[in-house]
């Protein structure tokens, strides 16, 4: 048993000895392998090296080559500054002698340079506005050149300019036609045969025109002038040839004057201008009127009636108040003298209102309409003292307003007054020539009834 074991133990030994002796040799190996390896990759890494030290050196070169040309380039435009510097102060220099030599040739076509360009920049005003562009456009173009222009000109353009102007004195001589676009009020624009009047006025067959300089279009206007003034130009148009015919003008070329017309208010306008005040002077108005009306009428047939009723007396009708007074008598004819006056009185007081009935309403509304007037007056001076308090007195265009209301009412109210007292006046004639009839009558009856008693 011992000798097996120390039998183990030595072949235990002797493989352990034996795998040492393998690792080893193993080890051995890898690092000539280790060893070999890391000489190839120094050799490689020492090719690297060169190769890079070499393009860097190479790139050096190049750019000392470049820094090289850019240095020359450097001293070149350098000198060549040096000389456009001189060259330029000898250019100076002759230039101031040159132009000495041109103001010493010139004379006195330097005083016609000055001139011509005066006379172009005021001709471009006068052209481009005219009328007369309207039928002729682009008169002005070439005259801007010439007004811009630093050196003397040249004949052609002087030409221009003589053109122009002549062409602007015999044109504002003459009355033409000649087709040309309109602008609408809608904005659209449309051929139209027009008229134009010298340097005046542009009228269709019916309106007046201005032309718009700054758009080089005929516009009509805003709002057309008075009816007197716009018929006018109808009226000329449409006379027989030979004829004499008036046609208004607006020496400022239609610019001014006719252009102000837009802004000037229309009846209704300034009837507007009243508010509320002016309302109901018209509704007091329109009511003492339908009143008056009414009245007349009424009066009128009933006067008609009477008439009637005079030439038959003795058949008294209930449609007339002479009829019902008579029959008043008829009924009371056995009555005396005094008590028929009386009947007759009575019924006469029954009459009279019916006869008189809305007449004191209109002298009423007559005396109201000019006292409204003054509350608008009061009224329109109060706020027009607010606004100055507010707004000062700077502005005249925000007090108006105010002082409209405040004229416009005064004005409403005497206008109301004076046809409410004329018809107030008729129709209280026509109730007191009823009434006088019928006291006429009254007193007649009474008379003829006395001396009946008496007999």
């Amino acid at each position: 048993m011992r000798t097996l074991f120390k039998s183990l133990i030595v072949a235990v030994a002797v493989t352990a000895t034996a795998s040492m002796a393998f690792d080893a040799s193993a080890n051995t190996n890898r690092l000539d392998q280790i060893l070999e390896q890391v000489k190839r990759e120094r050799q490689l890494e020492g090719r690297v090296n060169q190769e890079r030290e070499q393009a860097f050196i190479n790139a050096r070169q190049d750019q000392q080559r470049l820094l090289n040309e850019a240095r020359r380039a450097l001293a070149n435009q350098e000198a060549r500054g040096e000389r456009l510097q001189k060259e330029f102060a000898d250019n100076d220099i002759l230039i101031a002698q040159k132009e000495q030599e041109l103001i010493a040739a010139q004379g006195t076509l330097g005083e016609l340079f000055g001139m011509v360009r005066g006379s172009a920049s005021d001709a471009i005003g006068l052209v481009s506005s005219s009328i007369v562009s309207a039928q002729y456009p682009g008169r002005h173009e070439p005259l801007r050149g010439l007004a811009a222009a630093t050196e003397l000109p040249t004949i052609p353009e002087m030409e221009d300019l003589w053109v122009a102007l002549l062409t602007e004195m015999v044109e504002s001589a003459k009355i033409s036609k000649f087709d040309a676009e309109v602008v609408n009020l809608d904005g659209g624009t449309s051929s139209q045969r027009v008229t134009r009047f010298g340097s005046f006025h542009v009228t269709t067959d019916r309106d007046y025109l201005y032309y718009n300089a700054d758009t080089n279009q005929l516009q009509p206007l805003g709002r057309a002038p008075i009816s007197r003034v716009h018929n006018s130009v109808s009226d000329f148009h449409n006379a027989r040839p030979g004829t004499l015919t008036n046609l208004f003008v607006d020496p400022t070329k239609g610019n001014s004057i006719l252009r102000l017309n837009q802004q000037r208010a229309t009846l209704m306008e300034y009837y507007h201008q009243g508010k509320f005040v002016g309302y109901l002077i018209t509704v007091l108005l329109v009511i003492g009127l339908l009143i008056a009306i009414e009245r007349f009428v009424v009066l009128s047939l009933v006067g008609g009636k009477i008439r009637a009723q005079l030439k038959n007396l003795s058949n008294p009708s209930d449609g007339n108040p002479l009829g019902r007074i008579l029959k008043v008598y008829h009924n009371n004819k056995s009555a005396d003298v005094e008590n028929l006056e009386l009947k007759l009185d009575e019924a006469i007081l029954r009459e009279t209102p019916k006869v008189e009935r809305g007449i004191s309403m209109i002298k009423l509304f007559a005396a109201v309409a000019p006292l409204m007037g003054l509350l608008g007056t009061v009224i329109g001076m109060i706020m027009t003292f607010q606004t100055i308090t507010l707004y000062g007195t700077g502005d005249p265009k925000l007090m108006a307003g105010d002082i409209s209301l405040a004229l416009v009412t005064t004005a409403l109210g005497l206008i109301a007054a004076l046809p409410l007292i004329f018809a107030h006046s008729i129709v209280a004639t026509k109730a007191k020539s009823v009434l006088h009839v019928l006291d006429e009558q009254s007193a007649g009856i009474i008379a003829a009834h006395a001396e009946k008693e008496k007999a």
